[in-house]
């Protein structure tokens, strides 16, 4: 069983300090796909460039103490890809690939970091501009090859993947925009779609259990009044691989709760 696990850092020293490392070396995951580092590489050396056992790949923003992506491994991939392309978004550290490819299979593992809009209009104009630059890179690599892309994905695609939705449509997170872009990438028949929801295809039903994200104002967390925001997005046949799934609480290294899911999968 291939274990891969999804985890909001909300900034690696910190998460580390509320026992992250631990709970990884005890938890043993083959790959766990982080978002949210607010490091640079210079923060990194001598301290972070391994966790658990397990050996880390990067992509860092620009703007220090901001954004910047890692995928921690424990098999050597074939090949690192750093930022998907892009002239405006690969200088925030959102995106990290390692390949794990042999003469039968191409295979990636991805994690991703989309940007939040809830700070503004400004970045909500952001927020869209990755999303329509973010979709053909997708739809581009799954002709190429399998993937599972693991993060915080920013969206709460339904009405179950949040708490309080009747008084969200109208914030960034679960605007009809990103639903209907996450409705049209989850799509089965739509040569525009095609990837899955691994956890949802797991767990069709689940409300209060699924939230990743809680917010810090209130009783929020206490109250379990939380949002589905992180996510493994895989094409169809890696996803059918998936057996298990975990949404783990028992411990909070972050404002985010880490998603894990087992496949039927060796690298």
């Amino acid at each position: 069983m291939f274990k891969l696990t999804s985890l909001n850092l909300n900034g690696i020293r910190s998460a580390t300090s509320k026992g992250v490392e631990a709970w990884i070396a005890q938890s043993r995951p083959d790959c766990i796909c982080v978002q949210e580092i607010k490091a640079q590489s210079a923060d990194m050396q001598g301290r972070f460039e391994e966790l658990g056992g397990l050996k880390g790949y990067f992509h860092f923003a620009v703007k220090k103490g901001y954004s910047g992506v890692g995928i921690y491994a424990r098999h050597e991939p074939s090949d690192v890809v750093i930022g998907y392309g892009s002239s405006e978004f690969d200088t925030e550290g959102r995106y990290v690939e390692l390949r794990f490819d042999t003469p039968a299979r191409r295979l990636s593992i991805i994690s991703a970091y989309f940007p939040s809009g809830s700070s503004g209009e400004e970045r909500q104009l952001a927020k869209f501009r990755f999303l329509e630059e973010f979709h053909p890179h997708l739809m581009r690599l799954k002709a190429e090859r399998e993937f599972i892309l693991c993060g915080d994905i920013n969206i709460a695609h339904q009405q179950i993947d949040l708490k309080n939705w009747r008084s969200n449509q109208k914030n960034s997170g679960f605007l009809p925009e990103e639903r209907a872009w996450m409705t049209k990438l989850l799509h089965i028949s739509d040569p525009a779609g095609g990837l899955v929801d691994v956890y949802r295809q797991l767990q069709p039903e689940t409300t209060d259990a699924c939230y990743t994200w809680w917010s810090n104002r209130g009783q929020a967390y206490a109250n379990n009044v939380g949002w589905r925001l992180d996510y493994h997005l895989a094409t169809p046949a890696i996803a059918a691989l998936a057996r298990t799934e975990e949404i783990y609480k028992a411990q909070k290294f972050s404002d985010h709760a880490p998603i894990t899911v087992g496949y039927e999968l060796s690298l």
